[in-house]
């Protein structure tokens, strides 16, 4: 009810002044407080809100490292795990997916220490897999949070599939992912900003799997 056609005016203005004080050197959660409180927006909007938002300088270095489809066959990607996966089951399973400013699609959803499989949790893995292989990616390393309650069934879960399918997938739990994601020389799969900023190349997976695979996805565009 707090995305729905009577908060789009003030969900997109608020949208548009965070993207200008971002822009201008305010930090985030400076810009977040100050657009929040002049709209008058509750914590889930905020949440969106801030998703949503980057600086123009941060929109325009993103794209210069964006990878097409073509630039992934016969290479290694890299996935945030965690980062894709909890997208993926919320938006098959019906919540809010909101295409940001960057290019890229989020949602609100998060992960507090644990972990906990859904009913969508398999379709999601095996989405991924599946569409990579069209894609033809010679071969997926998933990297998972170590200290997350559950990554550890998680990635046996992901194994097993792997094996069922054909998948050629390594799956490594550690303690930092974003640090490894940031630092790696292959593709990287995350709609991480800080991820992103640092990466030598990305791809916009969330991007391809809405245009290609996925149907009925509850999109919001401010």
């Amino acid at each position: 009810m707090y995305f729905s056609e009577k908060y789009t005016t003030a969900l997109t203005a608020a949208t548009d002044d965070m993207c200008w004080l971002l822009s201008r050197g305010y930090a985030g959660n400076s810009a977040l407080q100050l657009v929040g409180n002049r709209y008058k927006l509750n914590k889930r909007q905020r949440s969106a809100v801030s998703r949503i938002c980057c600086s123009a300088a941060d929109k325009v270095n993103r794209a210069k490292t964006e990878c097409t489809p073509a630039e992934l066959q016969n290479e290694t990607i890299e996935i945030d795990g965690f980062n894709l996966l909890i997208w993926l089951e919320s938006a098959l399973s019906g919540a809010f997916t909101f295409k940001t400013r960057d290019g890229l699609y989020r949602d609100i959803s998060s992960v507090h220490g644990s972990y906990k499989r859904v009913v969508k949790t398999e379709e999601a893995i095996i989405t991924v897999g599946r569409i990579l292989q069209k894609i033809r990616v010679a071969k997926v390393k998933w990297y998972l949070d170590k200290p997350i309650s559950n990554s550890g069934r998680l990635k046996t879960m992901l194994a097993e599939i792997a094996v069922r399918e054909g998948f050629d997938w390594e799956i490594e739990l550690v303690y930092n992912p974003d640090k490894v994601l940031a630092e790696s020389k292959n593709i990287v799969v995350s709609s991480d900003g800080w991820i992103l900023d640092r990466a030598e190349n990305w791809f916009n997976l969330n991007a391809y799997l809405l245009e290609n695979e996925l149907q009925n996805i509850e999109l919001r565009v401010y």
